[in-house]
């Protein structure tokens, strides 16, 4: 049987399929278990501080990247092994984490899913560093969206789909299906993964040559990995000496600090683009608080993930249409829109402070303002969609080939940053100014980003090479290793 990165359908699904296991427990986590701990009883500062710490992990995953790049084995595959791995351990942390009450040892409990999200943002520096390796460029934009589409039916799956079963198999055997979920691509998409050998850096003064494995029977082939002559000493895969860190260390400071556009990138990737509130911290604080059922919530969950989907494959499309810096710009924009009217209806209609989900004598909210929040919510969806459709190729833009797979992860862990960050502070916000005033806040400080990604010009790219097929007959460096 062909292996699966054999081809760009393969190539597709398999990408598609491995970030659906980073999207379900996300889901699961701030979707499913941060809408039963506002039930239960937990204040919005709580409940925030625990989706705080489920990003704290991806903040600092750029760490994991040279683990991930030098400790490896060819023989299990340099990348599949480490996310067959992180795979395992994320469905072993779940478990863990299922007999926790939440609700009396919180502090245990997001201990536990903390370290699950550790396993879960070195398996994303192992499928990033994949991607990279093996995508052609024509392939990058196409991948993305399948990439960020699977992280947000996973984050359906493990939301809604949990929230849907609740009342069939109780919220605490979810846990079990979530582990499950993930333990199945596992078994039929990472264990079937084949990788081809690599170089990670070129010979001095040489230019190297793009490696390419067979695409099929006719000879057509994808490149995998090329560069500058001049950039780096040689570090190959099977030969990395200690001398040779420092080089690529130094190029890779140079390439996130060494001129204007570098800075710029570093400062958007740290900043919120747009208002983040209405999908971070409000969405399950304000669905618990008025009194919606776990089947109300998953039908929600549903429709938002279907919109934010089509807003990443769509995202992406504009970007290139009408220019990186300019759709993001807008999308940003556009965020502000659902997040003041949603301020507007809440301060309307008196729902400011929040409220203790388990009183026995609570308001009711009118239903127009339910209604309202259900539709703004839907329309921020599919403009967040946009954002994610179009952000990460722009910092693809400003990436140097050289050193893009560190440098990359780099800003994702920015970006993840942001988002731990701004949950920490709009869930305290909302206990001491309320949620109009908190949303407010969160639109102003969502265009600050506007300023730096003005500066983020994209790099000038390099030429195409050309390249040759293997002969089948031959041994080269770009042989798949692993099994079937």
């Amino acid at each position: 049987m062909r292996h699966l990165l054999a081809t760009r359908y393969g190539r597709l699904l398999t990408f598609f399929l491995l970030y659906v296991t980073e999207g379900i427990p996300q889901g699961f986590a701030s979707v499913a278990i941060a809408f039963q701990m506002r039930k239960q009883g937990l204040g919005p500062a709580e409940v925030g501080a625990f989706v705080a710490s489920l990003y704290l992990p991806w903040a600092w995953k750029v760490f994991a990247g040279p683990v991930v790049d030098l400790v490896y084995s060819e023989r299990l595959g340099k990348r599949r092994a480490w996310i067959v791995g992180c795979q395992l351990m994320m469905s072993l942390t779940l478990l863990a984490a299922w007999p926790i009450d939440y609700s009396t040892n919180l502090h245990l409990f997001s201990l536990i899913i903390v370290v699950h999200n550790v396993f879960a943002a070195t398996q994303d520096v192992a499928i990033d560093a994949l991607a990279v390796t093996v995508l052609p460029e024509s392939e990058r934009g196409t991948a993305n969206g399948f990439m960020f589409a699977g992280a947000y039916t996973g984050a359906g799956i493990g939301g809604a789909g949990v929230l849907y079963l609740t009342s069939v198999i109780g919220f605490s055997n979810s846990f079990w299906l979530v582990a499950g979920s993930i333990l199945l691509v596992t078994v039929f998409i990472s264990l079937r993964i084949r990788e081809p050998r690599t170089a990670v850096a070129v010979p001095q003064a040489v230019v190297l040559q793009p490696i390419a494995i067979r695409e099929d029977g006719r000879g057509a082939t994808i490149p995998l990995e090329y560069g500058r002559g001049n950039d780096l000493p040689e570090m190959t895969a099977e030969k990395l000496r200690p001398a040779d860190v420092l080089p690529y260390l130094g190029k890779l400071f140079k390439s996130m600090f060494g001129n204007a556009r570098a800075l710029a990138a570093f400062f958007f990737a740290l900043l919120p683009t747009g208002a983040f509130a209405v999908s971070l911290t409000v969405s399950q604080n304000l669905s618990a608080e008025f009194g919606l059922s776990e089947a109300t919530v998953a039908n929600i969950t549903v429709v938002s993930t279907i919109l934010s989907v089509g807003g990443c494959l769509s995202g992406g499309f504009l970007s290139d249409r009408i220019g990186r810096r300019k759709a993001i710009s807008l999308f940003a924009i556009l965020t502000l829109i659902p997040t003041l009217a949603l301020a507007w209806h809440l301060n309307a209609n008196g729902w400011i402070m929040p409220i203790d989900t388990k009183a026995a004598s609570r308001p009711v909210p009118a239903d127009g303002l339910v209604t309202a929040f259900i539709v703004w919510g839907f329309i921020y969806s599919y403009v967040i969609g946009l954002i994610y459709g179009s952000r990460t190729a722009g910092f693809m833009d400003v990436s140097n080939p050289v050193v893009a797979a560190t440098q990359f992860t780099a800003y994702m862990s920015l970006m993840n940053l942001a988002m731990a960050y701004s949950s920490w502070w709009q869930g305290w916000a909302i206990e001491h100014w309320g949620y109009p005033n908190m949303l407010i806040t969160d639109a102003a400080l969502g265009l600050i980003c506007l300023v730096p990604l003005a500066l983020m010009a994209p790099r000038k790219p390099i030429p195409a090479l050309e390249t040759t097929p293997m002969q089948p007959d031959v041994q080269h460096p770009a042989q798949p290793t692993g099994s079937p």
